[in-house]
């Protein structure tokens, strides 16, 4: 069990686009300017968000998802990550209760803060309206008495009598404190594309954005009172998903021990690095000695390495430049002939196919691993949870189920085969007419798909991929 000393809040917003990444962020920089330890956390299964809020508080935010994950598992880790925190602070998703479905909250900010019990500070776009928008406080407040909404913040204000005509009409409202009012500024605002923000790891040039986040923050927000309306956050137990420390074997309370270390090459540069920092901490928490290669940059594999994982990214950006790097793309198929696992995540499937098409029409080769190909051309956006069956992949034995999510807007060229595909649709939490749609490659040794699995949906996962290398007989 993880001691927590800190406080905690949620950070939520009344829809997707009211300003909750900005405000969180500016939050988190200007808290750990004042010298506190700033645990960032993202709700629900996003990865680019987490890496702006990492930076700005200067430590890696982690995701918690109530759909994907148990409950004790999402309890676990949130104390895990924050036992040396002063303050816990969680950017909701969407708007506050808008989870898996029109009827359900299942995945929510709401479902979150009523599992850890956190207070809310709601994020409201002030930008064309006045008196009115304390209806929309009200509204918030009254729609769930379980869902403790403590304060306000107005965001894209006009000018400082618009914001004091905001205020005042939530405080009679409401009887809501209105902790800041924040003007639009370029100076703390993010690039974005296809499927959101730019990430963190193509933006990171930027060495003078978190100052100018704590300078807007202090400027415009009551910090002090944001502080004072974070609560002690209660302790969870462990629930067994990591092992006890120490050599292999059972402890004495009869908990699996840490194995001894196989190596696994994992794909991080700027076109791969979608990972949630708690799969990887599982990951090397069974043994893995996890090896960062760039499919980007890199001529050979690391040395020694008995698995490859590729997770996702955004390969179409960098297309070119991935298939100019054909010393890589032999590598992995010197890698794949010889039985090294490989499973590839979304980005990973996309380039261990033959080719990719990009959104210009151009047809990029790719390494080649699997019999398949992806496109930007003529598709949609591909988003939601998903729970699915293995066909028998690294993560797990053929029939065994999952829950993940889909969020891509490229496409495989031809749907896959079902006699050689990795999962089967069970369900679609808000597409129902999915159940049984098959998705995925395997070819050999190789695995793609564009599930996106959080290594502690289920406690064999992380364990399953780590014993999936250490027997194999191949290596780079």
């Amino acid at each position: 069990m993880a001691r927590v000393s800190g406080r905690g809040l949620i950070v939520a917003g009344t829809h997707s686009g009211v300003g909750k990444t900005t405000v969180t962020c500016a939050i988190a920089a200007a808290l750990a300017a004042r010298g506190l330890v700033v645990q960032p956390y993202k709700a629900g299964p996003d990865y680019i968000d987490p890496g702006h809020l990492g930076r700005a508080a200067g430590r890696a935010a982690r995701n918690l998802d109530t759909w994907m994950l148990p409950r004790p598992v999402v309890a676990e880790l949130f104390g895990r990550a924050a036992s040396d925190a002063d303050v816990m602070l969680v950017e909701g998703v969407m708007g506050l209760f808008d989870g898996r479905g029109g009827t359900a909250e299942e995945g929510s900010a709401a479902d979150l803060a009523r599992l850890l019990d956190l207070p809310v500070l709601l994020v409201v776009d002030a930008s064309a309206v006045a008196r009115s928008i304390a209806a929309t406080v009200l509204g918030f407040q009254l729609f769930d008495p379980s869902v403790h909404i403590v304060g306000v913040v107005l965001n894209r204000v006009g000018s400082a009598r618009h914001a004091e005509m905001c205020r005042t009409a939530i405080v009679e409202a409401t009887g809501l404190p209105v902790i800041g009012a924040l003007p639009r500024s370029p100076e703390v605002a993010w690039p974005e594309r296809h499927l959101g923000l730019v990430p963190e790891a193509e933006v990171s040039g930027d060495a003078g954005l978190p100052a100018r986040l704590a300078a807007f923050a202090e400027t415009h927000l009551d910090l002090d009172a944001l502080l004072r309306l974070a609560t002690p956050v209660a302790e969870a137990p462990s629930t067994g998903l990591f092992p006890a420390d120490g050599p292999e074997g059972p402890d004495r309370a009869g908990r699996v021990s840490r194995p001894a270390p196989v190596k696994i090459a994992i794909a991080r540069d700027r076109a791969f690095h979608f990972y949630y920092p708690d799969s990887l901490e599982l990951l090397e928490a069974w043994g893995a000695d996890l090896l960062p290669f760039s499919p980007l940059d890199g001529e050979a594999l690391p040395v020694g390495a008995r698995g490859i994982l590729l997770g996702g990214g955004f390969p179409e950006v960098f297309a070119r430049e991935l298939a100019a790097n054909t010393a890589m793309h032999e590598a992995l198929r010197v890698a794949a002939a010889a039985g090294v696992p490989i499973y590839g995540e979304c980005g990973g499937l996309m380039y261990l196919g033959g080719a990719l098409t990009d959104v210009e029409g151009t047809r990029h080769a790719m390494a080649g691993l699997l019999p398949c190909e992806s496109t930007m051309q003529g598709t949609r956006l591909a988003l939601g949870y998903r729970e699915a069956e293995s066909f028998g992949t690294p993560l797990l034995p053929r029939g065994e189920r999952v829950r993940g999510h889909e969020f891509h807007w490229s496409a495989l060229v031809a749907p896959p085969d079902p006699a050689t595909a990795a999962y089967r649709f069970t369900g679609e939490a808000n597409d129902p007419t999915g159940a049984g749609r098959v998705e995925g490659v395997r070819a050999g040794s190789v695995t793609g798909t564009y599930l996106h699995t959080h290594l502690a949906a289920r406690p064999d996962l992380a364990r399953n991929l780590v014993a999936t290398a250490r027997a194999s007989s191949a290596c780079v």
